[in-house]
């Protein structure tokens, strides 16, 4: 495991299972809430996860299951693969209360063994801004071609480049064009009372710009299918998300 990934499962597998209590409630209670409407939980990518009954799914980064379980009960199997084991035990439970299983696979997604998972998936399943925890995006978008099965399709939802460098005014925030890699707080730190944030870790981040996004996916030998932005919560008039549709 490289520097950056142990930096960051440390900050993961640091009060994450609390955090999910304190943000979702117990795994009992949301899973009653997926089980209402599983496809609704998929949000803005409904459309692109219509017929996944029977398919093999990858859930990279998957973190709580939040995506992993709603995909279960839609009939897929799914594969999370996540570097917490606090995650795991919340998505695990959140599988069991909700009458389902998911495969849960805690290490780097960078060692993930391709003697096993090799072309194995139909689907691969990045949202959520995960791409800032990896140093090598050409390694990782390699990686992730190697897991799909010829035909298959990555569905890519992270964070818009253009977000990290602003702040909630629309000011100047952070360089565009900045290949430095950078700690900074967990993302759930401030869900906590600010005498208990002294003693969370810091997670390392690397930020991209969309450029070497989109030539990191190309490098990878994937054919790009859709590229859509996305507005935030707020309707604001930037784009704070980004999702990508591309097909090995």
């Amino acid at each position: 495991m490289n520097e950056q990934s142990a930096t960051n499962k440390a900050a993961w597998e640091y009060r994450a299972y609390e955090f999910w209590i304190k943000r979702d409630g117990h795994p009992k209670e949301k899973a009653k809430e997926i089980r209402k409407n599983p496809r609704a939980c998929l949000k803005k990518h409904q459309a692109f996860l219509e017929n996944v009954e029977n398919k093999r799914i990858a859930n990279l980064c998957g973190s709580n299951g939040r995506k992993a379980v709603p995909l279960a009960l839609l009939g897929a199997e799914v594969t999370v693969f996540d570097l917490s084991k606090e995650n795991e035990r919340y998505s695990k439970e959140l599988a069991y209360y909700a009458n389902t299983s998911i495969n849960y696979m805690v290490g780097d997604v960078y060692d993930i063994n391709l003697q096993t998972y090799g072309e194995t998936f139909d689907i691969l399943y990045l949202e959520g801004g995960v791409l800032h925890y990896f140093y090598n995006l050409d390694k990782l978008l390699s990686l992730l071609f190697s897991l799909l099965k010829k035909g298959g399709t990555m569905i890519l939802s992270d964070y818009h480049p253009l977000l990290k460098c602003l702040n909630e005014d629309f000011s100047a925030k952070h360089a565009y064009f900045d290949t430095e890699i950078h700690t900074g707080d967990i993302a759930y730190k401030h869900f906590f009372p600010e005498e208990e944030q002294v003693g969370f870790p810091d997670v390392s981040l690397r930020f991209y710009t969309l450029s070497e996004i989109l030539n990191a996916v190309i490098t990878a030998r994937f054919t790009i299918d859709r590229f859509e932005e996305h507005r935030g919560w707020k309707k604001e008039n930037i784009p704070w998300e980004f999702t990508l549709i591309a097909r090995k």
